[in-house]
């Protein structure tokens, strides 16, 4: 591996993602198509290849689900072909709505044990920098959704938005987001807030209803994404960039001590990247079934920048020396990481100035040591962020392109 830790002019990164309006008139973040191609009509018929910001998992039996946004709704299909087919896609919230779909706030789905489907996302509001985040359910294995409703139980026009959701083995459902109702309410008193907060909410009766919202802490970043994964106690460890100082974004995770409560947030990394603007730039987590935490990031510091990979051998009370990794003078970006047993994978994007490519690294040795760095997919036009999703034990990333549309890409024997 390579450590890139000269100071380089950062060149920003193509975005899939922009502000328009769909056939219903309802703002909506989406992707950016070309008016050549016929997924710049939001009035034909939605399909997979035009979906803007999938989210997709499989289930027990090795069936893979995608959510995805389309023209003001969300749809939800299924492919038992490992990709090749999908089911026709079912729509989740009839009545459009404006909907969250780039790369750091997509809709999200999660399936139990029995089958059900849960689908969660953001819908920004009229005022900009806001919105409410949704949920909605299948109890019939997807072939009918629940009206949606908002879990947030402000409902100020502010910012509840950028939220992640986890469904534990108990059927427990959890929600975090970034929320700046404690932001609106200082500006009403003339206090300063930096940033946003981290709240949650947790369902414990299959998404029936949700307890009251609990806020974790103040003063996160605002605008990257939260990730969650479920610790092997089944209670859910929250990741996300928080503020520190002034305007230090840096990293945290807190995890849950009890069904309900949350214990100490904890700072993961110490990259001190001091900036007062939004970097759009999530980290992701992956819990071993040793109880390892496996975390990935990006950081722009002077000194410190570039994507880094750290580990927790014991619950986030202290968390190994980062590990930098990806080319960062080609716009290495946006990690995603996925442990299965002793192997750990970790997949990125870079930009060469002519084709978004992505690339992957992977231990056989639960991230103590890595093999070099492989070419997996590339592509000519714009794209997503790549991620990572296993089935039994076999481990494979999607990644949807504007030329190829959703593609589902084997992991398992790259060497």
């Amino acid at each position: 591996m390579h450590s890139y830790f000269s100071k380089l002019i950062f060149i920003p990164l193509l975005l899939l993602a922009s502000s328009s309006s769909t056939a219903s008139g309802m703002p909506v973040d989406h992707g950016n198509p070309s008016v050549t191609t016929p997924c710049a009509d939001p009035g034909k018929p939605p399909v997979l290849k035009c979906g803007l910001a999938p989210g997709a998992i499989f289930d027990d039996k090795g069936r893979l689900w995608v959510a995805w946004a389309f023209a003001g709704h969300v749809y939800v299909n299924h492919s038992d072909d490992k990709g090749k087919s999908f089911s026709p896609p079912v729509v989740v919230n009839r009545i459009p709505e404006a909907i969250s779909a780039h790369g750091e706030n997509r809709p999200k789905i999660g399936i139990d044990g029995d089958g059900r489907v849960f689908i969660s996302w953001t819908m920004p509001l009229e005022k900009k920098y806001t919105g409410h985040v949704r949920f909605s359910r299948s109890l019939d294995g997807g072939e009918h959704f629940s009206d949606p409703v908002t879990v947030n139980d402000n409902l100020e026009i502010t910012g509840h938005r950028f939220e992640a959701m986890g469904i534990n083995d108990r059927g427990d459902i959890y929600i975090a987001w970034l929320d700046k109702r404690d932001r609106l309410k200082a500006k009403r008193e003339g206090k300063d807030y930096p940033g946003a907060a981290l709240y949650y909410a947790l369902s414990d009766d299959h998404g029936a209803s949700f307890h009251p919202n609990v806020k974790i802490l103040d003063n996160t970043c605002e605008c990257c994404r939260v990730v969650m994964d479920m610790d092997v106690d089944q209670f859910p460890v929250v990741m996300w960039r928080n503020i520190y100082d002034r305007n230090t974004r840096d990293h945290a995770l807190v995890k849950f001590v009890e069904k309900n409560k949350a214990g100490r947030p904890v700072r993961v990394s110490y990259d001190y990247w001091k900036i007062d603007a939004c970097p759009h730039h999530g980290p992701a987590i992956s819990i071993s079934d040793d109880g390892v935490y496996h975390l990935v990031w990006f950081d722009n510091a002077p000194e410190r920048h570039g994507l880094f990979y750290a580990q927790s051998r014991d619950k986030a009370r202290s968390f190994s020396e980062p590990v930098n990794f990806g080319k960062y003078e080609s716009t290495a970006s946006h990690p995603h990481v996925l442990s299965l047993g002793q192997k750990v994978y970790v997949a990125w994007r870079e930009y060469d100035g002519k084709r978004n490519t992505i690339h992957l690294m992977r231990s056989s040795n639960g991230g103590l040591s890595w093999n070099e760095t492989r070419l997996l997919a590339e592509t000519d036009g714009e794209s997503d962020y790549p991620f990572l999703l296993a089935s039994g034990f076999s481990v494979y990333l999607y990644w949807q392109t504007q030329n190829e549309g959703f593609r589902l890409l084997t992991v398992d024997g790259v060497e």
